[in-house]
């Protein structure tokens, strides 16, 4: 060996030792007197990369470690690490590609297998991201972070039950871990045990107070509990750590709503929505809270992804709340109106937001075909397990109708117009997809203030409409009124909601 190239591994020797020591500072410039002497010398580039990385500064990790892989490409080591930087940076398919190299390269390297866990999971793709954690899990199996990342994805996957015992996992193998703490009070707050979930937030937060998810999590299983002054106490700390976090102020708003401090609760909805606005983010469910409180113009109709997020949270024990809590009663109010109208049976029929399948068993006797339409994956899941439907479709219901000319004999929409204000692209849609004869029949929460117009968006985030443009419609768009039923729907903190159900025929030409 040559006298320079001995100087240059005893300084890479001592760089190294420094910067395993955390002395980064001297590291760093360790490393740049090696580069100084051997410009192209894989390690010092490589590992300078990791140092600047370590340092904050991700940019440049990424530009040394790719000059580190120009000079020697099979290195799996700096492919893993440059993904990591690249994912540093949000650039979470380059940072795929990366791991995938790596892996190419050293199949058995079980960080990079859990850093494409975490690359998938960024890019939206959670099932993979579960596949790529477990593949880390079988050549490491005390991997916490793995197994705390892949209860993470499997929460995104809305299992609840799976993400527990995975964060369990987690914890068994490292303690304290506020982070698996947290996540496993999401898995139980997901499964409402709410006073456990708030245990596992008070248990990240005993060892990491500065934890704003754990905060937010916690204030979110008090409202659950019905204690929204102590709930208001962490939302307060969750955005005293991290302000610009549009969705902890919506969560707060929620708070100030329930504490019935409504031009508070205002002032947080619209911090939110600005926020949502600044980071790029869709502002509509915000806007649609706003305008149900009288700010800003009602939307035609609610956003899809209100209506998904707030049926998805529901699934698990809707059919209990509507009956038990609501003393829902629309179900029985179509099976009734259907006998005194509808005689024919072996109908082909659909189901416009079906949720859990509550109208299934009025509606299979008559029907020959049985097709249920949701936004929500998850009600969506509890109509399948009736075995009554024959069809179901996780889809928008004008988008399930369009392009259906003349396809059903009975349309039923059971306490699901609540969620449009505007009914005449729908009740256009309807009635191109009934045959002539065919029947519609609905319900709506009753508008009965005088000059309040068609509909009107509630406090509760549902419409209401008024029976004469109800009746205008029907005229409108071909429809003979069969009935129209005034009646109490469904119970909200002890009193009555009135609605009206309506069956409509289809011009018999």
């Amino acid at each position: 060996m040559s006298q320079e190239n001995s100087k240059v591994a005893a300084l890479l020797k001592e760089a190294v030792a420094l910067h395993q020591a955390g002395r980064l500072g001297e590291a760093g410039a360790a490393y740049r007197q090696v580069l100084a002497l051997a410009p192209g010398q894989f390690d010092a580039l490589h590992l300078l990369g990791v140092l600047a990385r370590q340092q904050g500064d991700p940019g440049t990790a990424v530009d040394l470690i790719a000059q580190a892989l120009r000079v020697n490409p099979a290195q799996a080591t700096a492919h893993c690490n440059l993904g990591a930087a690249l994912q540093d940076l949000g650039r979470s398919r380059e940072a795929l590609a990366s791991y995938d190299r790596a892996l190419q390269l050293n199949p058995g390297y079980a960080m990079a297998h859990y850093n494409r866990g975490n690359a998938l999971r960024k890019l939206g793709r959670p099932e993979e991201a579960v596949t790529s954690y477990e593949r880390a899990l079988a050549l490491r199996p005390a991997y916490p972070e793995a197994w705390c990342n892949r209860a993470i994805a499997l929460l995104d996957l809305r299992d609840a039950g799976g993400a527990l015992a995975s964060s369990e996992q987690a914890l068994a193998g490292r303690r304290p871990y506020p982070e698996a703490s947290c996540v496993r009070a999401n898995a139980l707050f997901a499964l409402r045990e709410f006073e456990l979930a708030l245990e596992g937030y008070g248990d990240a937060l005993a060892h990491e107070a500065g934890m704003p998810e754990a905060h937010t999590g916690r204030g979110l299983a008090l409202l659950k509990l019905d204690r929204p002054f102590d709930a208001l106490a962490c939302f307060d700390t969750a955005l005293a750590l991290r302000p610009g976090d549009a969705r902890a102020h919506q969560q707060r708003a929620d708070c100030l709503l329930a504490l019935g401090r409504r031009e508070e609760a205002i002032a947080a909805f619209e911090t939110a929505r600005e926020l949502a606005h600044q980071a790029g983010e869709d502002a509509g469910q915000v806007e649609f809270v706003l305008a149900s409180l009288g700010v800003g113009a009602p939307p035609p109709r609610a956003p899809a992804s209100y209506v998904t997020a707030l049926f998805d949270q529901y699934a698990g024990h809707f059919d209990r709340h509507l009956t038990g809590v609501l003393a829902y009663r629309t179900p029985g109010l179509v099976e009734a109106a259907l006998a005194r109208h509808v005689a024919a049976t072996m109908l082909d029929t659909v189901d416009l937001g079906c949720g859990t399948g509550l109208c299934a068993p009025t509606l299979r006797p008559r029907s020959r075909s049985l097709a249920g339409v949701d936004l929500s994956s998850r009600m969506l899941e509890q109509a399948s397990a009736t075995g009554l439907y024959d069809e179901l479709a996780c889809a928008d219901i004008e988008a399930f109708l369009t392009g259906r000319p003349e396809a059903f004999d009975l349309v039923v929409a059971a306490d699901v117009l609540v969620y449009f204000g505007d009914l005449a692209p729908l009740f256009a849609q309807v009635r191109a997809a009934l045959r002539p004869g065919g029947w519609f029949c609905f319900s709506t929460e009753a508008l009965d203030s005088t000059g309040a117009g068609d509909f009107v968006l509630l406090p509760s985030n549902r419409y209401a409409h008024s029976l004469a443009y109800l009746q205008r419609l029907a005229r409108d768009h071909g429809f003979a009124l069969a009935e129209a039923e005034r009646a109490a729907v469904r119970s909200e903190h002890g009193a009555a909601i009135t609605g009206n159900l309506l069956v409509l025929r289809a011009a018999l030409t």
